[in-house]
């Protein structure tokens, strides 16, 4: 673990991997809410990283941090379980389940039977980076992105499954679609899901 100043109100904790972000994310608004860290306004976390804005000490966040140890693996309180109605039936999931190693029914019924949370967001607004898929799933991007991806199609790559919020360029493997909005200004949370999140994509009919 790193911690470093970020601008004038800020601290960047820099971790090895997703998990670790994932469990210092977990301590970090632990610590907050329970008082043992100043006043942070928010706290967001990466794929590697976990930001603390709106900090008024960046240097004495840091010299506490530095006391921390955070274990990873330790399982937070779990989040609202998001159910995504999902059409399988994306241009990529032949090749998915080929590699996989199972028929298309096979691959539709672990994916959809796999436990999934949100770890973090970016990209675009509502783009949910979700966790959960065991690395023999885990399949490298496509070697040539697409210009356009539409909004509402489920994908995986690497270790994430996403679904893209709104039409754009995008190299993840598409394996359904689905009618959810996943981003509304006009919603009290407009992201439909948040990191910590549980996400269960539901098979439907076209």
């Amino acid at each position: 673990m790193r911690a470093r100043a970020v601008g004038a109100r800020a601290v960047l904790v820099e971790l090895g991997d997703v998990d670790e972000a994932w469990a210092w994310h977990a301590a970090l608004v632990a610590g907050r809410d329970g008082g043992r860290l100043p006043a942070v306004e928010e706290i967001v976390p990466g794929a590697r990283t976990v930001l603390l804005d709106g900090v008024e000490s960046p240097p004495a966040v840091v010299a506490e941090l530095a006391t921390w140890e955070v274990t990873v693996g330790e399982t937070p309180a779990p989040g609202p379980l998001v159910e995504i109605a999902t059409v399988y039936d994306g241009e990529d999931l032949p090749w998915v389940a080929e590699q996989w190693g199972v028929d298309v029914e096979g691959a539709v019924a672990e994916h959809s039977g796999t436990d999934l949370r949100a770890a973090f967001c970016g990209f675009a607004p509502g783009f949910a980076y979700l966790v959960g898929l065991p690395p023999p799933r885990h399949l490298p991007r496509r070697a040539t992105p697409r210009p356009r991806v539409p909004a509402g199609a489920v994908a995986v790559a690497g270790e994430y499954t996403a679904i893209y919020p709104t039409a754009s360029p995008g190299g993840w493997h598409l394996i359904g679609r689905t009618d959810a909005v996943l981003w509304d200004p006009g919603r009290p949370r407009p992201a439909l899901i948040a990191p910590g999140d549980r996400v269960c994509f539901v098979p439907v009919g076209p």
